[in-house]
């Protein structure tokens, strides 16, 4: 092969091993940056707030398209924009257990969370025994009644989580989505399911 032909043959070769990379790495933004930012989310644990559900460090998936079908429910272990931290421009997300619904008073008495709403205008004593440690307390004073689109987050860790008890409501825009798949760590892979409560009135 002549020298110039040789020059041109490996110009080609890199041309081709450049727009293949270009390629690769073009489809691979295509597909992935819609996933991440409409579908789901990665997300890492941080803290001993919703413990011993989670601990700190587990890597888990949020899912963001259940809430653009459907709203929040009560038990949904969400992902979320911390209200305060937003205010002076730093954006910090944190993990807790939706209690309290849009249109419902919350209140908070005893180390008893209850539920007053349409169907339980006497108040509904959250059973929260299915996810809450037995050593658990849930400490302060609190009624807060909530606007059409304002959630009541506390974490499954009461004696050491800053929750609505402390900040306030949650407003809705600020939810990333739900929390999905616990993916680590791997002897604890599970889809994260969505906590059941009976029924009981005051």
């Amino acid at each position: 092969m002549e020298p110039d032909s040789e020059n041109r043959y490996h110009e080609n070769e890199i041309l081709v091993f450049i727009w293949e990379t270009v390629k690769v790495v073009f489809i691979s933004l295509v597909i992935i940056i819609p996933i991440r930012y409409f579908l789901i989310q990665p997300f890492f644990v941080n803290g001993q707030s919703m413990e011993p559900n989670f601990e700190d460090k587990d890597y888990v998936i949020v899912n963001k398209i259940d809430y653009r079908l459907d709203k929040p429910q009560r038990g949904d272990v969400i992902v979320f924009l911390y209200p305060k931290d937003l205010e002076r421009g730093v954006r910090t997300y944190f993990i807790k257990r939706i209690i309290g619904l849009p249109g419902e008073t919350v209140q908070i008495q005893d180390n008893r969370v209850i539920v007053y709403n349409m169907d339980f205008p006497d108040g509904m004593v959250l059973d929260e025994s299915n996810y809450l440690a037995s050593d658990q307390e849930t400490r302060g004073t609190v009624r807060m009644k909530l606007d059409p689109d304002e959630y009541f987050v506390l974490g499954d860790n009461r004696l050491h989580s800053s929750d609505s008890r402390a900040w306030g409501v949650l407003h809705a825009p600020l939810i990333s989505g739900r929390a999905w798949i616990r993916l680590w760590p791997l002897n604890e892979i599970l889809k994260i399911p969505r906590a059941s409560y009976s029924d009981s009135s005051q």
